[in-house]
């Protein structure tokens, strides 16, 4: 019992530790987790040699499992911003909605494209849309951020292939396509729980755009819904739009569900194997991409004209688009890419050291005894890591660690525990968080207002999440 208290005593000390390493000192987290992984390490028995020898195999281990998926999934997002793809997936919600809940465009914009793609990204993605819509029929922003970042989190904490949850499901043994397909599910009916729970609380504060986003936007009176439709040079069809994001979802989905109904000699499963590996689904997905930038290639050249003009100021660029498909994006993804990659291998190697501290092996005996349902624990191991390190995916990694002894104690199928470990990394999004810095930057909210319109919804959408796999956990279908 004393071996676990200091343990959770030493976590507690590196977990403040890290915070103020983060905020006040404002050191990066990629430096930030490191000293605190090497301080967590000493201090729970491990000599020096050895911590850093933890720290080099949880990061390597950590980017072996998900660094291809991060770089393919940043690339992608170049293409879906460059073709319109995500302008076209929006006006297929204004069109769906009949120009009414506007906030849903650029809402299931964000939880369809964070699927495979970082969540900062897709919160850059969609601000653009979110700040349209905004001036053209009046709706503030503390709606549009609220709904909008609610989405994309949900998907970037539950769904896989995003980078985090993509981790801990291959920590904890999971079935990539069943958490999928559960994943979907159980964020899709917590967000519509969150929207109607949440839309008039967001409405009661006007909050307008940045005025950069809507010059020569015009207020739009009428109800008319081509007067609401995002305009852009020649965007995609909808299924267009889509398929960069379909396809690698629906490649490991159909893989599991081969594994799981056919015999292993069976040629069609060996295929679906091969093709719903993540990183073959992830590479399959951003070569149709480039297929449909060379289609749209008036578009792609255009948008990567503005992108690199505000981003690096350099008038000599290349219009090739066999330049921009082969070079640019990826250039631009990379960029993109790197911090979550370092992020997301240093926060495996600060789990490495808490899953590997002699106390956790007794962890599950103590935890089993808790009087209240199994499924909650992981959950909730996910919530007080999330609120501690601003990091979903190093609160998943570090969260899952934890769980991995516990499994057989707690009677957890491995899909159950990530399921409520995403859930529980949806809260509490703060400031130690940049993708909260990122949201109240491009959704034009003060901190105050970040706290409002970011943390609240999710803390919301985390519980409404949880609700929905307790009660699949308890009917025995997870």
């Amino acid at each position: 019992m004393e071996g676990v208290l200091a343990f959770f005593l030493i976590l507690v000390i590196a977990i403040v530790f890290l915070m103020f390493l983060i905020i006040k000192a404002n050191m990066h987290p990629v430096l930030s987790l490191l000293f605190v992984g090497l301080f967590a390490g000493i201090a729970m028995g491990f000599t020096p040699i050895k911590s850093v020898k933890l720290i080099t195999e949880g990061f390597g281990g950590t980017l072996q499992n998900v660094g291809i998926p991060i770089m393919l999934g940043a690339v992608l997002a170049m293409g879906i911003r460059d073709t319109g793809a995500a302008k076209s997936i929006a006006n297929f919600f204004i069109r769906l909605f009949r120009g009414k809940n506007l906030e849903l465009a650029p809402s299931l914009t964000g939880y369809i494209v964070s699927i495979p793609v970082f969540g900062d990204i897709t919160t850059v993605l969609t601000a653009n849309i979110a700040s349209v819509l905004s001036a053209r029929k009046g709706i503030s922003m503390s709606t549009m951020a609220a709904f909008t970042e609610l989405g994309l989190n949900l998907t970037h904490a539950v769904v896989p292939p995003t980078p985090g949850i993509l981790a801990v499901a291959l920590m904890l043994g999971a079935d990539l396509g069943l958490t999928i397909i559960w994943g979907i599910v159980v964020t899709f009916i917590a967000f519509l729980i969150s929207w109607l729970l949440l839309k008039r609380w967001t409405e009661k504060e006007k909050i307008d755009p940045i005025s950069d986003f809507v010059k020569g936007i015009q207020r739009v009176e009428s109800n008319n819904i081509e007067d609401l439709m995002i305009k852009g040079e020649t965007l995609p069809n909808t299924f267009e739009s889509l398929l960069p994001i379909l396809i690698p979802v629906f490649l490991i989905a159909t893989s599991s569900l081969t594994n799981i109904y056919l015999p292993e000699q069976n040629t069609i499963r060996n295929i679906f194997v091969f093709l719903g590996d993540k990183v073959i689904a992830m590479l399959l997905g951003l070569i149709y991409t480039m297929f449909l930038g060379l289609k749209y290639k008036k578009s792609v050249i255009s948008s990567n004209r503005e992108f690199n003009e505000n981003n690096k100021g350099n008038a000599n660029i290349s219009d090739s688009i066999k330049d921009i498909l082969l070079n640019s994006w990826i250039s631009r993804g990379l960029y993109i890419a790197l911090p979550a990659l370092l992020i997301t291998g240093m926060g495996g190697a600060f789990s490495n050291i808490i899953k590997s501290a002699p106390a956790v092996e007794h962890i599950a005996s103590y935890a089993v005894k808790i009087p209240i349902p199994p499924v909650l624990i992981p959950f909730f191991l996910g919530v007080i890591m999330m609120t501690a390190v601003g990091s979903m995916t190093t609160a998943g990694l570090t969260a899952a660690s934890l769980v991995i002894p516990m499994l057989p104690a707690l009677g957890l199928s491995p899909l159950a525990a990530t399921l409520a470990i995403g859930a529980g990394t949806l809260a509490i999004n703060h400031v130690n968080n940049s993708g909260f810095w990122v949201t109240t930057q491009f959704f034009h909210l003060n901190t105050k207002q970040g706290l409002k319109y970011i943390t609240v919804p999710g803390i919301v959408g985390a519980l409404a999440c949880i609700a929905v796999i307790l009660v699949i956990n308890m009917i025995g279908l997870i």
